[in-house]
């Protein structure tokens, strides 16, 4: 036994001697010669670019370690040497890799942090191959005392935006701790509606979002935060409540809490431009074009426009609170209109009429306002210097908490995802802009204050298509320092927007729970917005799903039964109906519906039943009347049916439906003189019913007053000139007063509309015949009798025999 352990040994003594002979020595060697010559000369060789972080990077105290980054020109270059230190000679660390990146571990990070409070930190990278440095460059960074001391509320989205809109399931909310390496906290995912702009009351307490709900654009969702924070319909307001009697529709756009919770201010009866784009870096255009500002009172519970900021020739959008609330500032420019655009109601302007824009030959700029808010009384807006009539186009204002600074953003044209957008600050009244100096070179964009004012976060595209969070210093001047990128918060499939800092001293937030969705009332709600919008085969997947939701909800039992007598699924309706019923509807139109789809299916007498039970919960229901009166005549129960329609003209005098069918009814009975006066006043109700006048006619010729029956056949050919019917009762008319050219002329007229008119040619030959005009009479009744034309054998027997 002694001997294999020995043996053992001996094997592995073979075995690790000359590893270390000749792999770990030698590389130890290497890199002691390289650190060697590093110490010896000190001078940095060039011919590598650090690309993170830029020289003057100023951290937070709290920050977890950042990933230092660098591209070496010499591509041959496989290895690298970094050199950390603390002013000129103390030595904090030195590492080797072979990535093109380095990361302090957590110890060496706050020891860098602690040392970069009191002086720079330079970390020198160096590249080297065969033992010699052939390339190197160094970056320097500092530490601000200055903590952030608040999270990163922000929403993570696939591209482009095209995709995002059919999968919006995809799009997260995140929390995010710059002080920790632990992943950012999802607060809230799979919501299958679009949730946007999102901001926060000064104390952090309140969450506001712009939230789809069932469809509606103008839908906002106010809710104070707690540990869970439950997001439930009763948190729902719509702007589309300001002013609906209008018909014009609301987006609400680009929505803000103010600082204090009262109020809410967003772009409302507005319209915009939005055209997807094939391009996963820039993929939608995307900009108001029209729209005044609306305030909501959280008190009140009132909506009402402010004054200064509710112009309708003007476009007013963007608004943001200063942190005092006295002031809203906001994007502002001459309102664009189409001419087509304005016969439409749509909130969105159609792709074909923004080509214009699209294609560059037109341009949409904006300047920065003020305006005082005055408890939602306003004022008067005023441009504010440095940020408006620049030729740019300005937009996102936000004011620093302590309301001395204005940080806004800056392009060519337009607003939203603008590929050269940068970020520019001047004095909160107005002055010299500049820009800031933590701007990169692909769009930056959205940005917010952090609570204490010490810090700028926003939004680019620096590394690529999806966009991540930076951060900045701002100082008691205004100067800001480069940006540190805060990429642990980021996603390889995401693009991070609408970045927001949020005030979480007090509150213990860990989740959003989605309590508006996942239930039947959501989608009964998408439901009825989409019978709306006549898109009915929508309607009922939405109706469906709520009642696999709640097979109780009577509701939407009621409005699916709607959809489907809509669409003319008449069996479907009376089941759905049915179950409305069992359910113990109270909504008495069930039964009205219920009655017609019976009547439609020819079940008079159901559909009876079921009218009756209309009449007695609404008795005062003039249309009940109407239908059932309609349901007896059917099953020869005239005088019951005039019953009813004298009832339904009693609850209704100017019913045409029901004056029409009275009178018919009455001539039915042979009451032509009621017929005729029911059907006069129909006419008068409605001039273009050509039945009506058709049957005052009929009337008139069955009480020999045929130059009657002959003006009324007029009146209906002249808003019907196609019905051959009509020509030949006029033609009987005038035959009757012995006006036979006449007669034969419409006679001439039917056959002319149908050529295989058998009763045209058979009622013309006979008044050919009676005016001597035999032979030409004979010939048009044996047309018709070839045909088809059945019993007129006699008259061509007596006519027209051999």
């Amino acid at each position: 036994m002694k001997n294999r352990k020995l043996l053992f040994i001996l094997s592995l003594i073979i075995i690790v001697i000359p590893f270390f002979l000749f792999i770990i020595i030698p590389q130890l060697d290497t890199k002691k010669r390289i650190a060697a010559q590093w110490n010896r000369s000190g001078k940095i060789p060039g011919g590598l670019e650090m690309t993170y972080p830029q020289t003057g990077a100023l951290f937070p105290p709290e920050i977890v370690a950042p990933t230092v980054t660098w591209q070496d020109k010499n591509t041959g270059i496989k290895n690298w040497y970094i050199h950390v230190t603390s002013g000129s000679d103390n030595e904090l660390a030195s590492a080797f890799t072979e990535q093109q990146s380095w990361k302090p571990g957590p110890t060496l990070w706050e020891t860098i942090k602690q040392h970069g409070l009191k002086q720079p930190v330079i970390v020198n990278v160096l590249g080297f191959d065969k033992g010699k440095i052939q390339s190197g460059s160094s970056t320097i960074i500092r530490t601000s005392p200055d903590s952030v001391n608040a999270a990163i509320f922000y929403r993570a989205i696939p591209l482009p935006f095209s995709y995002a809109l059919t999968h919006l399931e995809e799009i997260r909310w995140h929390l995010g701790d710059i002080s920790s390496t632990e992943p950012p906290q999802t607060m809230l995912e799979n919501l299958p509606l679009c949730g946007n702009c999102h901001t926060f009351t000064r104390d952090g307490g309140t969450l506001a979002m712009d939230a789809d709900y069932a469809n509606d654009k103008g839908s906002y969702v106010i809710s104070e935060i707690t540990k869970e924070t439950v997001l439930t319909i009763d948190k729902i307001i719509t702007w589309s409540d300001y002013k609906p009697e209008d018909g014009r529709k609301t987006f609400g756009l680009l929505s803000q809490i103010s600082p204090d919770g009262r109020y809410a201010a967003s772009t409302v009866k507005d319209r915009s431009i939005f055209v997807p784009i094939d391009n996963i870096y820039y993929s939608q255009l995307f900009f108001p074009i029209k729209g005044i500002i609306g305030i909501y009172d959280r008190e009140t519970e009132k909506f009402s426009a402010l004054p200064g900021a509710d112009d309708p020739v003007l476009v007013q959008s963007n608004p943001s609170w200063s942190p005092d609330g006295e002031y809203i500032y906001f994007a502002r420019t001459k309102a664009y209109y189409h001419t087509e655009a304005e016969k439409s109601k749509d909130i969105v302007l159609p792709t074909a009429m923004a080509k214009e824009f699209i294609d560059g030959e037109k341009e949409f700029k904006y300047d920065i306002y003020r305006i005082p808010f005055n408890g939602g009384r306003g004022g008067k807006p005023e441009p504010v210097l440095g940020a408006s009539k620049n030729g740019k186009s300005n937009f996102f204002p936000r004011i620093s908490p302590d309301g001395k600074w204005l940080v806004y953003t800056q392009a060519d044209n337009f607003m939203l995802l603008q590929p050269d957008s940068r970020l520019y600050i001047i004095p909160a009244d107005g002055g010299a802009p500049r820009e800031l100096n933590c701007n990169t070179s692909k769009m930056n964009s959205w940005h917010s204050w952090s609570p204490n004012g010490k810090w700028l976060l926003f939004a680019s595209k620096l590394r690529g298509p999806y966009a991540e969070i930076l951060l900045t210093h701002i100082d008691e001047d205004g100067n800001d320092s480069p940006p540190v990128l805060l990429d642990y918060l980021s996603y390889k499939d995401r693009s991070i927007n609408i970045p927001e800092f949020v005030n979480l001293k007090a509150q213990n937030w860990q989740k959003i729970v989605d309590r508006f969705t996942n239930q039947s009332f959501y989608y009964f709600t998408i439901g009825r917005n989409r019978m709306g919008e006549k898109k009915y085969a929508e309607a009922i997947t939405n109706f469906d799903k709520a009642i696999g939701m709640d097979p109780t909800y009577a509701e939407v039992y009621v409005f699916k039964g709607h959809t489907e007598f809509i669409t003319e699924q008449y069996r479907k309706a009376v089941q759905t109906y049915n179950k409305a019923i069992e359910l113990k509807t109270t909504d008495p139109d069930v039964y009205i519906n219920k009655g017609t789809a019976l009547y439609k299916l020819k079940d008079y007498k159901g559909a009876i039943e079921a009218y009756n039970i209309a009449i007695k919960k609404q008795p005062d229901n003039a249309y009940a009347y109407y239908t059932r009166g309609s349901s007896k005549a059917k099953l020869d129960d005239i005088k019951g049916a005039i019953s009813d329609f004298d009832k339904a003209l009693g609850l209704d005098p100017n019913s045409d439906k029901a004056l029409y069918e009275r009178g018919l009814c009455k001539a039915l009975l042979k009451d032509y003189e009621g017929a005729v006066m029911d059907l006069l006043q129909v006419t008068r109700i409605d001039p273009k019913n050509y039945l009506a006048f058709a049957k005052i006619g009929d009337c008139c010729y069955e009480l020999k007053k045929y130059k009657g029956a002959t003006e009324a056949y007029d009146r209906a050919l002249k808003i019907n000139p196609n019905e051959k019917m009509l020509y030949m009762y006029r033609a009987a008319s005038k035959s009757a007063l012995q006006d036979h050219y006449g007669a034969m002329n419409d006679y001439d007229r039917a056959i002319t509309l149908d050529t295989g008119y058998a009763a045209a040619y058979f009622n013309k030959g006979l008044v050919e015949i009676k005016i001597g005009q035999k032979e030409q009479g004979c010939a048009d009744l044996l047309r018709a009798k070839k045909l088809g034309y059945k019993g007129g054998e006699r008259e061509i027997q007596k006519y027209c025999s051999q």
